[in-house]
């Protein structure tokens, strides 16, 4: 490779540029829940990283970019995310402060997580950390609402955000992903819903919402998304997910599973799933089926992120090809 060949490639921009909290996560070796568990595997996990990491494995150019505390658990992060192929080129491990943590345990049936993240490195995002140029030359923003849950700075870097991708065309994708043990619904409210008006694509949940909008009725509900100019992509109807756009609501049935195992993830993924769609050039209703079909491969797995499909594990199944075990 030459000189100038090298110098070009520092140039390049990923297709979907995201930014957010990635944590270490510790979860318990069995189901006794932290109280009384000695033995943890650690992993590490966030919507904004999961994200990347699934749209990279899905064939596509992603960055995500963060403040990490320049410590063992940031540097773990920093390096596991860059081994999935993500540009981490705009990431800054800080001594500042440290890494965000957060456990989660499976008891009885029900997940629970504990964060703590309060004055962590991600926490100290702010709109001087944006690179106006890294933002302007991709084709996709990813924003989410718990970037802008854990701080007024992060708020306001998405805020900021949004507006460099207006200034410069670049079409925003938005999944509100609400976090209750954040901040309060109120809260949410104020800060969810005008950012909704500035998508191209909303992705919501239909319980998010009825929360949002108190509304639970569904009709009112899609009443007002027809109001946005943005597509809107409903997660979560009954077993379907629901296209909102032109005025009109179509419906895509899930993808049948056999068995959960572990529903952390499958939103990211399936938001990465729509938006690799998109940059493969699909409609928007191709693109829903391939993210409902990336949904439906995660659940199947453990992690927040482990069980991302690869576009040639998607391909494979679209093709009906016989998987060979040995």
């Amino acid at each position: 490779m030459t000189y100038s060949e090298v110098k070009n490639m520092d140039k390049r921009f990923p297709e979907v540029v995201t930014f957010g909290e990635s944590m270490v996560l510790m979860t318990p070796v069995n189901t006794k829940g932290i109280e009384y568990n000695s033995e943890f595997v650690k992993s590490f996990g966030g919507a904004e990283s999961n994200f990347a990491i699934a749209v990279t494995r899905l064939g596509q150019e992603a960055g995500w970019f963060s403040r990490l505390g320049k410590d063992p658990f940031g540097r773990n992060i920093l390096k596991g995310v860059r081994g999935e192929g993500v540009d981490v080129s705009r990431v800054v491990l800080t001594d500042e402060a440290p890494t965000g943590f957060m456990l989660r345990e499976n008891v009885a049936g029900k997940t629970s997580v504990y964060y703590y993240r309060r004055g962590s490195a991600a926490s100290k995002l702010s709109p001087e950390h944006l690179d106006e140029d890294y933002i302007k030359n991709a084709k996709i923003l990813h924003i989410t609402g718990i970037t802008c849950a854990i701080s007024q700075s992060a708020r306001n870097a998405v805020y900021d955000a949004v507006r460099i991708a207006r200034k410069h065309g670049v079409k925003i994708c938005f999944d509100p992903n609400l976090r209750l043990k954040l901040w309060t619904i109120e809260e949410a409210r104020e800060v969810l819903l005008p950012l909704a008006n500035e998508a191209d694509y909303f992705l919501p949940g239909l319980d998010e919402l009825k929360q949002l909008y108190e509304i639970n009725d569904s009709e009112e509900i899609f009443s007002k998304l027809k109001e946005l100019k943005a597509v809107s992509v409903v997660k979560g109807g009954n077993d379907e997910t629901l296209l909102v756009e032109n005025g009109e609501v179509t419906s895509f049935p899930y993808m049948p599973v056999e068995k959960v195992i572990d529903s952390v993830g499958a939103g990211d993924g399936f938001c990465a799933g729509f938006v690799a769609g998109l940059l493969k050039g699909f409609s928007h209703q191709e693109s829903i089926r391939l993210a409902n079909m990336v949904g439906a491969l995660v659940i199947q797995s453990e992690g927040d992120w482990e069980g991302l499909p690869t576009w040639e594990e998607v391909r494979a199944i679209l093709n009906k090809e016989i998987h060979i075990e040995r």
